[in-house]
C-alpha cells in the first residue's frame, strides 16, 4: 500500500474521538467509522461489510491489531475484499449486543472480545467469531484463509451466506421478543441465593472456576437476603469472596483499584486493566459489607478504590475516564509487577524485606518470573515469622506501598482510555456518594457533585436528552438506556447523601424520559435504545445482568426509589412491570437476574423512609447523619431538610411535610408509608428503632410482585 493510500484511509478514523478507533487510524487497513456513509459505500460497491468491535483496554484486540491489522498484506486482502468498519463497543453498545448474539448463537454460546463479524450491506450477520490468530492455530482458522474463504464465497455462493444471515437475524429477532409477564417474588431471589450458594468456591470465594469476574451485583443480593432470612451462610460466601478478591493479585496493592478479572481460581493472576464501572461496583460492594460487619479492611479497600479514581481517573472538568490498558511498552502487566531488586532499590534493605514477605514477592516470582504483589499470608503471621510487633509492620507497609507507588509513576503507564461515559460515570457519582454517606468523608460527595454538574451541563442535548460520550472537548452519540438508569440512580445516591435537592429533580426528568423513550407498547421490558435511535437489524432488550448490572433493572430500581420519594405509584408501577417483563426466564435462570431481584426485594418489602431534619455541618446534624450512615439499610429512601433555609427553597416531597426540628435541635423521623415514628434526637436511640422497624417489615412482607 502507497504512503498516499495510508494517508488517505488514515482521515477515515483521525477524526474520531474515541482512543480505541485513533488506535487504529494508522492501520493500513481501510478502516471506517459506523455510520450511514460506510453503509452505504458497502451497498454501492457490492460489498460484504467486515466489522471489528473492540475496546481500548482489551488485551487480545491489541494482538490481534498487531498481528492481522498492521500486517500489509493481510489488510490487502481486506480492503480489496471487504469494507471494513471499526466499532468502539463502549460507545456504540446497541452494535456489540446486536452482533454479540450473533456471534454467541453461531459459536455454541461463546462470544468476546475483539469481535469479528462478517455482514451483508443490509446490516444482516452471516459470519462471526472472535479473535482470530494468523495462521491456523489454537483450533482456529487463521485469519488470513479465512478472509479469502468469505471472499471466495461472496463470488461463488452468496445465496447461501445471506440465507444463512437471514435465519440469524430472524432468531435473534425472536430472541429479542417479549413473554408474557410472570409473577416475581421471595421464592425466586431465594432461588438466586441457593444457586449461588451451590456454586461458591469455599476456599477462594467467587463463584465456579477459572476465569474468575468480580460479582459485585451477585455478593450485593446476597447481603440483601441475608439480612432478611439471617443465614450465615450467605454472609460467608460474601466475606471469603470479598477478603480473597482483595488479598490477591487482581487488586492493585500498591496504587488501589481492581483489574477486570483474574485468569486463575484463587485471583492471583488478572488481566491487568483496570475499568471505571468495575471499581465503581467494588466500592459500592465493599461499602455495604462494611456497614453489614463493621470489619475496617473493607473499609480500607472501599476508600482506595474511591481514591484511586480521585486521583488517577478523573478529567480536569470533573467527569471520570473509562480504562486503562493491560499493556505497557507492549507488554502486558509490566508496570504493576515487581522484582526483589527492584523493591530493594527503592525501600532499602529491613524495609523491602518485609514488604517482600508480605506481599509475596520472591527472586523465583509467582507469575512468569515476575512477582503480582498479593497477601496470601495474615499480617499477624508475617510479623510473626519476621519478629516484629503486627502494628510496627502494618505501619512500615503502609509508608512502603506509599514509596513504591512514587517510584512505579517513574515508569511508561498503560494507555489511558479517557473518553467519558455517561453510564459508567452514573456508576462512579453512585460509588462516591455512598461512600460520602458511609465513611463521612467529604470529599467523596465534592467528587460526586463535580461529575454530576459536568455530565448534566455538557453530555446533554439543549432538549434536555443525554449523549453518550465526550472527549477532547466533544460529547456526541444518542445516550442509550444504561445511561439514563445508571446517572439516574446515581443522583439519587447523591442526593441521599445530602447533596442539594435538584439532583433528586434531575432524576425525576430522566426518569420521565425512560418511559417516553425507552418504554415498551407491550407492556414489557424497557428497550435499550430510545424510540428515536438509528434503525438497526433489530431493537434490542434483554433482562439479564452482564459486567455491570442490567440497564432494565437499574432504570426499576431508580423508578421504584423515586416512586417513595415522590409518592408516584406510576413509577412503581413501571418497575414492577420491568422485572415481571422478565419473571418467566427470572424462574428458570435466576441467578443471572441478581439486579432485577434486588429490585423485587425493594418492592416487596417497601422502603423505610427516612427524613433528616437539621442544619449540616452541626455536631448534633452529623452525629445522626453518622448514625444513619453505619446502618445497612438497602432498602430505604432517606430526604433531608434544612430548616433554616427558606422553604420555598426546599424540596417538595411528601416524606419532608411537616417535618420540623425538636425544640431547636436535629431530628430523625423513621416512616414506613408516609406514617412516622416519633422523631428521634438522640444518636443512640436509631438503631433500637431500626431494628423494631426491620422486625415489623418481615411480618408485612409481600410474597409477590
Amino acid at each position: 500500500m502507497t504512503k498516499e493510500a495510508t494517508h488517505k484511509h488514515t482521515n477515515r478514523l483521525i477524526h474520531e474521538t474515541s482512543p480505541y478507533l485513533l488506535q487504529h487510524a494508522h492501520n493500513p487497513v481501510d478502516w471506517h467509522p459506523w455510520g450511514e456513509e460506510v453503509l452505504r459505500r458497502a451497498k454501492d460497491e457490492d460489498k460484504p461489510m467486515l466489522l471489528s468491535i473492540g475496546y481500548s483496554a482489551c488485551h487480545w484486540c491489541h494482538v490481534m491489531e498487531r498481528e492481522s491489522f498492521e500486517n500489509e498484506a493481510t489488510a490487502k486482502i481486506m480492503n480489496e475484499h471487504f469494507v471494513c468498519i471499526k466499532v468502539d463497543r463502549e460507545e456504540r453498545p446497541d452494535l456489540d449486543e446486536i452482533y454479540m448474539a450473533a456471534t454467541v448463537a453461531m459459536n455454541n454460546g461463546h462470544g468476546g472480545w475483539p469481535m469479528t463479524v462478517f455482514l451483508a450491506p443490509d446490516q444482516l450477520p452471516f459470519y462471526a467469531g472472535t479473535y482470530f490468530p494468523p495462521e491456523d492455530r489454537y483450533g482456529r482458522p487463521g485469519f488470513g484463509s479465512l478472509l479469502s474463504k468469505i471472499a471466495e464465497l461472496w463470488k461463488t455462493d452468496r445465496a447461501a451466506l445471506l440465507q444463512q444471515g437471514a435465519n440469524l437475524t430472524e432468531h435473534l429477532r425472536r430472541q429479542a421478543e417479549t413473554i408474557p409477564a410472570q409473577a416475581v417474588g421471595n421464592e425466586a431471589i431465594d432461588q438466586a441465593s441457593t444457586l449461588l450458594a451451590r456454586e461458591f468456591d469455599p476456599v477462594h470465594g467467587g463463584f465456579g472456576g477459572a476465569p474468575k469476574f468480580p460479582p459485585s451485583t451477585a455478593l450485593s443480593l446476597l447481603l440483601r437476603v441475608h439480612r432478611r432470612t439471617g443465614e450465615p451462610e450467605l454472609l460467608k460466601i460474601v466475606r471469603v469472596t470479598l477478603d480473597g478478591m482483595a488479598k490477591g493479585g487482581m487488586y492493585d496493592h500498591i496504587g488501589g483499584g481492581f483489574a477486570r478479572y483474574s485468569t486463575d481460581e484463587r485471583w492471583l493472576v488478572p488481566h491487568f486493566e483496570k475499568m471505571l464501572y468495575d471499581n465503581a461496583l467494588l466500592a459500592k460492594i465493599y461499602l455495604e459489607a462494611y456497614q453489614v460487619t463493621k470489619e475496617p479492611f473493607y473499609k480500607r479497600i472501599a476508600a482506595e478504590i474511591l481514591d484511586y479514581e480521585i486521583r488517577e481517573m478523573t478529567s480536569p472538568e470533573g467527569g471520570f475516564y473509562s480504562s486503562t490498558d493491560a499493556d505497557s511498552e507492549g507488554e502486558e502487566g509490566k508496570f504493576f509487577v515487581w522484582a526483589p531488586d527492584e523493591v530493594k532499590a527503592v525501600l532499602g534493605e529491613e524495609e523491602a524485606r518485609r514488604f517482600c514477605a508480605y506481599y509475596d514477592i520472591s527472586p523465583e516470582g509467582n507469575w512468569e518470573g515476575k512477582n503480582i504483589p498479593n497477601t496470601p499470608r495474615p499480617l499477624k503471621q508475617v510479623a510473626s515469622r519476621l519478629e516484629v510487633d503486627p502494628e510496627t509492620l502494618r505501619v512500615s507497609l503502609e509508608s512502603s506501598r506509599i514509596k513504591l507507588y512514587e517510584a512505579r509513576k517513574k515508569r511508561i503507564p498503560p494507555g489511558l482510555d479517557d473518553k467519558i461515559l455517561t453510564s459508567w460515570n452514573g456508576l462512579v457519582i453512585g460509588a462516591m456518594a455512598d461512600g460520602a454517606r458511609i465513611l463521612g468523608d467529604s470529599r467523596y460527595r465534592a467528587a460526586a457533585e463535580r461529575a454530576a454538574d459536568f455530565v448534566l451541563k455538557t453530555l446533554r442535548t439543549p432538549d434536555g436528552r443525554l449523549l453518550r460520550t465526550y472527549r477532547a472537548g466533544k460529547a456526541h452519540l444518542n445516550a442509550y438506556l444504561d445511561d439514563y438508569a445508571n446517572l439516574c440512580e446515581g443522583l439519587i445516591d447523591l442526593y441521599e447523601a445530602g447533596g442539594p435537592a435538584r439532583y433528586l429533580s434531575e432524576a425525576a426528568g430522566l426518569a420521565e424520559r425512560i418511559l417516553s423513550d425507552f418504554g415498551a407498547e407491550d407492556g414489557g421490558g424497557f428497550y435499550n435504545t430510545s424510540k428515536d435511535h438509528e434503525r438497526l437489524i433489530l431493537r434490542h432488550r434483554e433482562g439479564y445482568d452482564g459486567a455491570v448490572p442490567n440497564a432494565n433493572a437499574t432504570a426499576a430500581m431508580a423508578l421504584a426509589r423515586l416512586s417513595s420519594h415522590f409518592n408516584r405509584e406510576d413509577f412503581r408501577k413501571a418497575a414492577a412491570s420491568a422485572v415481571t417483563a422478565y419473571g418467566a426466564v427470572i424462574d428458570r435462570f435466576a441467578r443471572a437476574f441478581c439486579k432485577s431481584l434486588s429490585v423485587a426485594d425493594f418492592l416487596l418489602e417497601g422502603p423505610i423512609e427516612i427524613a433528616l431534619v437539621g442544619k449540616p455541618g452541626e455536631a448534633d446534624y452529623e452525629a445522626l447523619r453518622h448514625e444513619l450512615g453505619s446502618r445497612y439499610l438497602p432498602n430505604r429512601i432517606l430526604a433531608h431538610l434544612d430548616p433554616t433555609v427558606e422553604t420555598k427553597k426546599q424540596p417538595a416531597l411528601p416524606l419532608l411535610e411537616g417535618k420540623t426540628a425538636v425544640n431547636g435541635k436535629p431530628a430523625v423521623y423513621l416512616c414506613y408509608n408516609f406514617t412516622c415514628l416519633a422523631p428521634i434526637t438522640d444518636p443512640s436511640q436509631i438503631s433500637t428503632a431500626l431494628d423494631a422497624h426491620h422486625a415489623r417489615l418481615k411480618t408485612g412482607r409481600r410474597s409477590s410482585l
